[in-house]
């Protein structure tokens, strides 16, 4: 005969709509902002703090997934230009590890030109028109590398630390450290647009071997902005409140049981679900804002697009969301297709994104919040100084290349107006002040006033860190200024 308990739990969590949104919402962060922090039942330290006051509250990271070819953007290369369609020195294929380029290429000149932006000389592409106007508040730093030459474990190295899937995602490392500054809202969330997931999945805001409600959370562009967020029909709010009343009760007795700490964090992530109905869909309702600030950022209320994502990265920040991640898919200019062709393709992905990233950096600095908030834009590798020509394509594009990218910081107390970082006089490798993938990371975890050397996790035995096991990670200072 089955047991009261066993059927009720069946109902919650198999057969109800109830469960179904619980599951959905098993990503919600815990409600609980202050650092340090642990679920109750659980021996782990206390997270190590850097001396002073920390620089950022709050991270925009602005991820161009596929790679945007810094050539063509923000690193232009005059003697590259003046060379193109001539073979590649020799030292660039002899020895290397290529995706896709076979035989001998040709060196591949940027087709744009490149415009002076900001009162200290930036120069930047002429397809980003409305970088101008955000010049002076940007650190250019063109002097980035991996170890990685493959989207998905690039992604995955960027997002996580390590190019194997498993990791903890950074927006999980920093939400476990310094909590959700609203607890009706998660501390980390990630809208996608382009079309596609990044290559690197899910796993690049997974919580990995943290606790899971520290896992990001996907918000769409379009209906409800989490699946199941909204009441199933027939339940009221007092219906729903009763029925977590006794799904807490429930959950109580497992892990009295049981003891295992998840059971805790689950207890937390229905309550977060139940508080996220009445919040989210206000923060996520972009048709509240003024016309003048829909048309600055160029959104359309209604539609899913990174004009959209943009200006509700502002709002959730300003709502008090620790962590905002966007993935905007299209960025892989191999020249294969019209498709993926710098002729083509690049300027509709530019002209995509420049007027609502300018608009999010404009519009956080008018509020105050660019000195709060930390926003950063780039891709997860850089790309070739010559033609990829794969298969024969007449089309124009370029490789994936690990060796140097650019990419761009502002906020935070960040000094604007300046380039840090250089590379040779085809865009090859970096010639002056070489910055990580790990370094990036510490020094994202410093502006927060996290020490990313002492910040750690114990799993599997193993002292697990963002940075990696290895010593050579280090805050760039010159980023910070």
């Amino acid at each position: 005969m089955t047991s009261p308990i066993e059927l009720t739990r069946r109902h919650f969590l198999g057969g109800s709509s109830l469960g179904l949104g619980a599951i959905a919402a098993s990503s919600l962060l815990a409600r609980d902002a202050l650092a340090g922090t642990r679920l109750a039942g659980t021996d782990l330290p206390p997270i190590p703090r850097l001396p002073g006051k920390p620089r950022a509250k709050n991270i925009i990271y602005l991820q161009m997934s596929g790679a945007p070819p810094q050539h063509d953007l923000f690193d232009p290369k005059p003697k590259l230009k003046e060379l193109d369609g001539e073979l590649c020195p020799k030292e660039f294929i002899e020895g290397r590890r290529l995706a896709f380029i076979k035989g001998h290429p040709t060196l591949l000149g940027s087709p744009y030109r490149t415009v002076r932006v900001g009162s200290h000389g930036m120069q930047a592409t002429e397809l980003m028109p409305n970088f101008a106007a955000i010049a002076d508040d940007v650190t250019l730093v063109r002097s980035m590398w991996t170890d990685q030459f493959n989207h998905s474990p690039a992604d995955l190295f960027l997002f996580t630390g390590s190019p194997i899937a498993g990791a903890a995602s950074m927006g999980s490392w920093i939400t476990y450290g310094l909590g959700t500054l609203n607890d009706n809202l998660p501390g980390f969330v990630v809208m996608v647009s382009g079309g596609s997931n990044p290559t690197g999945g899910k796993s690049v805001w997974s919580s990995g071997f943290l606790p899971s409600e520290y896992q990001g959370v996907r918000l769409r562009g379009k209906g409800d902005p989490i699946l199941y967020v909204s009441d199933p029909a027939g339940m009221t709010r007092e219906v729903r409140r009763r029925s977590l009343d006794a799904l807490k009760r429930l959950n109580e007795l497992e892990q009295k049981d049981s003891g295992d700490p998840e059971t805790a964090s689950r207890i937390e992530q229905y309550e977060l679900a139940y508080r996220m109905q009445s919040s989210v869909p206000g923060v996520m309702d972009i048709g509240r804002e003024p016309a003048d600030m829909i048309e600055l950022y160029g959104a359309r209320p209604g539609e899913a697009s990174f004009a959209n994502n943009c200006l509700l990265a502002r709002r959730l920040v300003e709502s008090g969301v620790r962590y905002v991640q966007l993935y905007d898919w299209g960025w892989d200019i191999h020249g294969t297709s019209p498709g993926d062709d710098l002729i083509t393709a690049l300027p509709k992905k530019c002209k995509e994104v420049d007027r609502p990233i300018a608009a999010l950096v404009l519009d956080l600095k008018r509020r105050g919040l660019l000195d709060e908030t930390l926003v950063v834009w780039g891709g997860e590798f850089g790309r070739t100084s010559m033609n990829e020509k794969r298969g024969g394509s007449v089309y124009l594009g370029r490789d994936h290349h690990p060796d140097c990218f650019t990419i761009w910081m502002a906020g935070a107390g960040i000094p604007g107006g300046r380039i840090v970082g250089s590379t040779d006089e085809f865009g090859y490798s970096i010639t002056s002040d070489p910055i990580g993938v790990h370094d990036l990371q510490a020094t994202i975890l410093a502006l927060l006033g996290l020490d990313a050397q002492r910040f750690r996790y114990p799993y599997r035995g193993l002292e697990q860190r963002l940075i990696g096991p290895a010593a050579g990670p280090r805050v760039a200072g010159e980023l910070m200024g």
